[in-house]
């Protein structure tokens, strides 16, 4: 079984038994698939009490969780885990049934393609990006946070990673034409310019990575891409589906 869910911010009460009841019938052979914004990896030099219980706590459910990155992931820790091949891709295991799908790979789960790429523009930075080193660093935080400013901080809540390298994006096109353009499924965090344009009218800006995941969507062929970011559920066509709190099963 392959089920799938959005955006969880470290908030991992939907996986609870009585909410998801569907995993008494579940094995690690079964997978949940997180469409970014994982949180589980976040705290700034190393893994938390907290991050540790919460991490312990998914590894003892009955079935295996991925997750594709999402904007809000310390991109620091997250890429320092080493890298192994699970299921024909990258990963970093943040335990041994707590992984993380990297970008641009297609691994094969339970006899289905599965494209992923992660990542996505932060939408909450109307304040800027503030330089923890910088000796202005106090003064601009409380001017931010007089005036109510969304803003974020280099390496402490907004890492440049949360968008793709030429690398990654390259590997993602070379990894979808070994496959002859063609897998089951899609996994990302953001959507294809056109789908963001379906959603928000315009409320969305454009990006490498929107505009990447166009080419995507233009040259590859899919049953259904899922994703993330913008917390909503919705069906946004027949191929494309938007999801947040939800647990949907895909096969």
């Amino acid at each position: 079984m392959i089920y799938i869910t959005g955006d969880c911010h470290q908030d991992f009460e939907r996986f609870n038994i009585d909410v998801f009841p569907e995993q008494k019938e579940m094995t690690k052979d079964d997978c949940v698939i997180i469409c970014g914004d994982f949180g589980g990896v976040w705290n700034r030099n190393e893994e938390s009490s907290r991050e540790a219980k919460l991490m312990d706590w998914l590894e003892n459910r009955p079935f295996t969780t991925l997750f594709v990155d999402g904007n809000h992931e310390n991109f620091d820790r997250l890429y320092a885990y080493p890298v192994e091949k699970w299921h024909g891709g990258k990963v970093h295991k943040i335990r041994p049934s707590v992984i993380h799908l990297m970008r641009g790979q297609v691994f094969e789960i339970d006899g289905k393609s599965i494209f992923a790429f992660g990542g996505a523009s932060s939408h909450d930075i109307a304040g800027g990006i503030l330089e923890p080193d910088d000796p202005d660093f106090k003064k601009k935080k409380k001017k931010l946070d007089q005036g109510w400013y969304p803003y974020r901080v280099n390496h402490v809540s907004w890492w440049k990673q949360e968008l793709p390298s030429e690398e990654e994006m390259q590997e993602g096109i070379e990894n979808l034409a070994a496959h002859d353009n063609k897998v089951d499924f899609i996994v990302t965090h953001c959507c294809a310019s056109s789908t963001q344009t379906l959603l928000g009218g315009g409320l969305y800006k454009t990006d490498i990575l929107t505009e990447y995941h166009e080419k995507i969507r233009q040259n590859t062929s899919f049953k259904k891409w899922f994703f993330g970011h913008y917390h909503d559920n919705r069906n946004v066509n027949m191929e494309e589906i938007l999801i947040y709190e939800q647990m949907i099963r895909i096969w």
